[in-house]
């Protein structure tokens, strides 16, 4: 008897003791949308398998949004036009069992594991999603076509799932982004929901990729996530000199007066560099947050084994432009980098000028 026509009188018992059922066609899918609970209350969480932590975080915060009567879904599709050529296509890992344990274990009625068939009958789609400006800047820069593919794959399972909302990653923070985007362009009737990166004890941020690593390379991917926390704390620095510097008699006109007000307060950057800090009390602190992160990032380019730099960038998450050094206001610092054959992206949200 299929999950989806039995009554629903027990909705409200945990929602992790029920079994994920296995939907493998777009018919079977549609079947069990049909008999989703309440309205307002359909979800889905898109991934490519190999779930951990960071996919149940998201599966998760669905079953919260929804309750215990509404329907939760998860894809699990390795979408092939996603991957550049020399890309690991073929060496992704696929782990539908533990897959399914997962997503059960975290609160989702049902699985979608679809094959390349059933998503694209008749070979790749003739038409498809192009991702625009933004999708050619950063990991559209570094991996051509990868952001066509993502929305195609994106449009084409929000119109299967028919979800009220969808839950992504905000680790991924230029796909995010970029689906927040098509959605309101193309008029969706859905709401996207972003969820805060979810880390391991070390920091690094949790990725079905991370598993190609050796214990050298970890020791050297972990550069990625220190360099991001100092730049957030050489932010938080900036911000608090800028404060003080402000609350001092007498620092209400001219830059190079806030230089000498925080020179007198003794603080060792303001004495080492009495410009830079007067650009931090000025709130142009941007370009000192990026030197903050690439100060790290280029220590780990000389470990053993090495991290090779990608890309480094304090974003817009507008547009995902670079910020001027007197940005004020939200920006993204993200970063991606290969170490060994692995290639591995992060990133933090940062407030410019928070005490404004």
């Amino acid at each position: 008897m299929s999950l989806f026509a039995r009554d629903r009188a027990d909705a409200g018992r945990d929602v992790r003791h029920r079994p994920a059922e296995v939907l493998r066609t777009a018919e079977d899918l549609a079947d069990a949308v049909a008999h989703r609970g309440a309205p307002g209350g359909n979800a889905v969480v898109m991934t490519m398998g190999a779930l951990h932590e960071g996919h149940a975080t998201l599966i998760r915060a669905a079953r919260e949004r929804v309750g215990a009567k509404g329907f939760v879904v998860v894809t699990v599709f390795v979408n092939p036009l996603q991957f550049g050529a020399g890309e690991d296509l073929d060496r992704y890992p696929r782990t539908l069992d533990a897959d399914l344990a997962l997503a059960a274990e975290a609160g989702a009625d049902a699985v979608f594991a679809p094959s390349a068939d059933e998503v694209y009958p008749g070979g790749e789609p003739q038409v498809r999603i192009t991702a625009g400006p933004m999708g050619e800047r950063l990991e559209g820069a570094s991996r051509p076509g990868h952001f066509d593919g993502m929305l195609t794959v994106v449009a084409k399972l929000l119109h299967l799932t028919a979800p009220d909302l969808a839950f992504f990653g905000q680790k991924d923070a230029q796909q995010l982004a970029l689906i927040r985007r098509m959605v309101r362009d193309l008029n969706f009737p859905v709401e996207i929901v972003g969820v805060e990166t979810v880390r391991e004890s070390d920091g690094l941020a949790l990725s079905s990729r991370n598993r190609y690593l050796s214990a050298g390379e970890r020791r050297t991917a972990l550069a990625l996530s220190r360099a991001l926390f100092a730049a957030r704390e050489r932010l938080a620095a900036q911000e608090a000199l800028r404060a003080r510097a402000a609350s001092l008699p007498g620092t209400q006109g001219r830059a190079e007066n806030r230089a000498e007000a925080l020179s007198r307060l003794g603080e060792a950057r303001a004495a080492a560099d009495a410009h830079a800090v007067a650009q931090a009390a000025e709130g142009g602190c941007a370009d000192a947050v990026r030197a903050a992160a690439r100060t790290v990032l280029d220590e780990a380019a000389r470990a053993e084994p090495p991290l090779t730099l990608d890309y480094l960038a304090l974003v817009d998450p507008a547009d995902f432009t670079e910020v001027p050094d007197g940005h004020d206001g939200e920006a993204i610092l993200a970063v991606a980098a290969r170490v060994g054959s692995t290639r591995l992206i992060d990133n933090i949200p940062l407030t410019f000028g928070a005490d404004k």
